[in-house]
C-alpha cells in the first residue's frame, strides 16, 4: 500500500478542479495547471478533497498512484501558493544579478555566463550573492536550480560554487606541509 498516495489531497478555498479525457487542470490565484493522468489509476473529486486509487494490484499501478497523487498535490500547491528555491553565492568575486529576462553570473570564468529566463518564472537577486527562483511548477523551478547550480557547484574545499540555501557542503580538510 503507498503511504504516499492514500492520503486525499485537500483542495484549499480559490483553487478549482476539473478533470477530463485523463487531464486534470488546477486553476487558482497564481494562474492554472494541467498534468495529463496514467490510466493506471482513478482519480475521484468530491467535498474539496482529490482522492487517488489505483485500478489493479500491478506494480505499475501501485507505483503510479503515489507517484500521481504527489504530482496532483504539487499543482494545487503550485497554483495557490508557489514555490520558491533559494539559491546562494560563496566565492571571491562571484556574484549575480537580472538583466531584463536574463540571468547574468560572474563565477570566476572569463566571461559571465547569461542565462535567459523562461515565461512563468520569476528571479530576484535581493544581494549579488543570493538568488531566488519563484515558480508555479515544481519541476520547472527545481530544473531551472539544478541548472544554474550546475554553472559552478560548491567545492569541496573552500566551499566556493552556487549551492542551495539549505545545503550544507562538507568540508575536506587541505594539502598538508
Amino acid at each position: 500500500m503507498s503511504r504516499v498516495g492514500k492520503n486525499p489531497v485537500a483542495i484549499p478555498s480559490g483553487v478549482t478542479i476539473e478533470i477530463a479525457n485523463d487531464v486534470i487542470k488546477a486553476k487558482g490565484k497564481r494562474g492554472e495547471l494541467s498534468y495529463q493522468l496514467s490510466d493506471e489509476v482513478e482519480v475521484i473529486h468530491a467535498d474539496n478533497v482529490v482522492s487517488i486509487t489505483p485500478k489493479s494490484k500491478s506494480k505499475r499501478s501501485r507505483s503510479m498512484w503515489g507517484t500521481t497523487r504527489a504530482r496532483v498535490n504539487n499543482l494545487v500547491q503550485g497554483v495557490s501558493e508557489g514555490f520558491t528555491i533559494n539559491l546562494e553565492i560563496n566565492g571571491v568575486g562571484y556574484r549575480a544579478a537580472v538583466e531584463g529576462k536574463e540571468l547574468v553570473l560572474q563565477l570566476g570564468y572569463s566571461h559571465p555566463v547569461r542565462y535567459p529566463i523562461p515565461d512563468g518564472i520569476v528571479m530576484k537577486c535581493e544581494r549579488p550573492t543570493a538568488i531566488s527562483i519563484e515558480g508555479n511548477d515544481k519541476q520547472q523551478v527545481g530544473q531551472l536550480a539544478a541548472e544554474i547550480r550546475g554553472f559552478r557547484p560548491p567545492e569541496p574545499f573552500k566551499g566556493k560554487g552556487i549551492k542551495y540555501a539549505t545545503e550544507t557542503i562538507r568540508r575536506k580538510e587541505g594539502k598538508k606541509k
